[in-house]
């Protein structure tokens, strides 16, 4: 389980709906607990999919790929460990939208995504954030919904 409050919620859809018709992306940090992990902040990130990045991918729709794809930056991703750790947080989870496609990952997010991480998808409907799911991998390497706990 994965819990949040809406002032969370609002960051991930405020970001996945003016990222619109690209992908957004950011990363969750907070606290894991043996069932459950606590969502303390929310850190939108800059899509960093471009043209190396789709040839590491062999992505042949490099110019429509960002509306299919993200990444975020390794540098950005070590700081982001660096300041976490200095609050007592963990990376917990990521967190990007699926442009006019639904709140379900794709075999693209499976082959990219870590053990014990949430992924927090957003689908984004002509512009407007809906439907909202987190999954995590399971021992099998294949997304499992995770629950989804909003508070106040």
């Amino acid at each position: 389980m994965i819990q949040l409050n809406k002032q969370n919620l609002q960051i991930i859809f405020s970001h996945a709906e003016s990222t619109y018709p690209e992908e957004c992306c950011g990363v969750i940090l907070g606290h894991l607990d043996s069932d459950r992990k606590t969502v303390v902040e929310i850190i939108p990130t800059q899509n960093a999919w471009n043209r190396e990045t789709a040839g590491d991918f062999q992505d042949s729709d490099i110019e429509s790929s960002r509306k299919r794809r993200y990444t975020i930056a390794p540098r950005e991703m070590l700081q982001l460990q660096k300041s976490s750790r200095d609050k007592n947080l963990s990376i917990i989870g990521i967190f990007h939208s699926h442009p006019d496609y639904p709140a379900t990952p794709s075999e693209f997010d499976r082959n990219c995504a870590w053990q014990e991480y949430s992924y927090i998808i957003v689908s984004v409907q002509k512009g407007r954030a809906g439907d909202m799911n987190s999954w995590m991998l399971d021992d099998n390497s294949q997304f499992q919904q995770e629950e989804v706990l909003v508070m106040g």
